[in-house]
C-alpha cells in the first residue's frame, strides 16, 4: 500500500540516492522553506509540503539527465504515495516533464527551487555570508545579471511568480524570510 513518508523516512530515501553535501544541504533548503510557506496555507499538511520539498530533486545527482522521470519510477518502486510522486515531477514542468504545477503547494515549489538557490548564492557574496541581513535589491541586482548563478533560471522563478499571482519581488521577499527562518537549524 502506497504511503506518505514522514521527515525522517524522506531522509533516508534521500540518502539512498544522494550522498553529495551540496544536494543534501538544496534539498533540506527547499523542505524547510516549503514548510514556512505551509504554515500560511496549508498548516495542516506541513510536514508534506516539508516532504515534497526534501525528495524533488531525488534523481538529480544519480540521473541529471532523466531528472523529474526517473524520480517517478524511484517513487513508485518505493510505494510512495502518487501525491508525492506528482508534486515533486511537477517541478520539472516545462523542462524535463509535462506535469504541470496545479495546487498551491505545488506552484510554490515550482517557484522556489531555482529562487532558494539564487537567494543562497547572492547571500554567499556578502560579507556576512548569510540571508540574515539579505535584503530584496541585492537580490534583485543579481536577477538582472544573467551569469550570475547561471543555472538559476530566472525564466522558472518568474513563471513560478506569474503561476502564484504574486509580484516578482513579493515572492523573492518572501522566499528571504522563508529562508531566514532556517537560521536556527541551518549554517544559511
Amino acid at each position: 500500500m502506497s504511503y506518505v513518508p514522514n521527515m525522517q523516512q524522506a531522509r533516508e530515501i534521500l540518502a539512498r540516492y544522494n550522498q553529495e553535501e551540496f544536494h543534501l544541504r538544496h534539498a533540506e533548503i527547499v523542505s524547510g522553506v516549503m514548510g514556512y510557506f505551509a504554515k500560511e496555507y496549508d498548516p495542516e499538511n506541513e510536514e508534506f509540503w516539508r516532504v515534497v520539498g526534501l525528495l524533488h530533486d531525488l534523481d538529480f545527482e544519480r540521473f541529471p539527465e532523466q531528472h523529474c522521470v526517473k524520480s517517478q519510477e524511484l517513487m513508485r518502486e518505493l510505494d510512495l504515495d502518487k501525491r508525492v510522486i506528482r508534486a515533486t515531477a511537477s517541478h520539472g514542468y516545462g523542462l524535463c516533464v509535462d506535469i504541470a504545477p496545479e495546487h498551491v503547494m505545488e506552484k510554490v515549489l515550482f517557484a522556489v527551487d531555482e529562487l532558494s538557490g539564487l537567494i543562497g548564492a547572492v547571500a554567499i557574496m556578502r560579507p556576512s555570508k548569510s540571508v540574515g541581513d539579505l535584503e530584496l535589491k541585492s537580490v534583485k541586482k543579481k536577477f538582472k545579471t544573467p551569469a550570475f548563478a547561471a543555472g538559476c533560471s530566472r525564466e522558472v522563478i518568474a513563471k513560478g511568480a506569474e503561476m502564484l499571482g504574486w509580484e516578482l519581488d513579493d515572492l523573492i521577499s518572501r522566499t528571504i524570510l522563508a529562508m531566514r527562518s532556517l537560521m536556527d537549524t541551518m549554517d544559511i
